[in-house]
């Protein structure tokens, strides 16, 4: 009967230790979701779109490092025939690390670098004639002020 009575208090007890047991499970489950699951899917699907956006000519990086440029994609089969320097391989498109950017966008950064830094040295250049025309001033004053005395 004493085993009953003590049995009884103890389930009393830890019902509110299995509440809280519960509660931190559920947050456990939520940070997972949040901080583990949920950007890996968001990553995935990034990676489906751009398996989807592929088309013939463009330049790849494959997940061995491998240089190429699509020639041909089957869809069917879910393969690419990558042309690496006359080498034409065929991959899975799964295999496919990265899409570079084509050839004329780092044309156009290049060229607006160059237009930038081509601005910025012409106001270093006015800048640094400001600054030597103020000295040849100050020198000019110091010079009248020693033939004054």
């Amino acid at each position: 009967m004493t085993t009953l009575l003590l049995a009884a208090k103890n389930t009393s007890a830890s019902t509110g230790s299995n509440w809280s047991m519960i509660l931190l499970l559920i947050v456990f489950a939520a940070f997972m979701y949040f901080f583990m699951l949920r950007p890996q899917k968001k990553q995935q699907q990034k990676r489906m779109e751009m398996m989807d956006q592929l088309k013939k000519g463009d330049r790849v990086i494959l997940v061995d490092g491998l240089y190429g440029k699509v020639d041909s994609i089957n869809n069917a089969d879910k393969t690419v025939v990558i042309d690496a320097d006359g080498i034409y391989l065929t991959f899975s498109r799964m295999a496919i690390r990265q899409v570079l950017p084509s050839d004329d966008a780092p044309a156009e950064t290049t060229e607006n670098s160059e237009t930038a830094e081509s601005s910025e040295t012409s106001e270093t250049s006015e800048t640094t004639s400001e600054e030597t025309a103020a000295e040849t001033d100050e020198s000019k004053a110091a010079d009248d002020s020693k033939s004054a005395e």
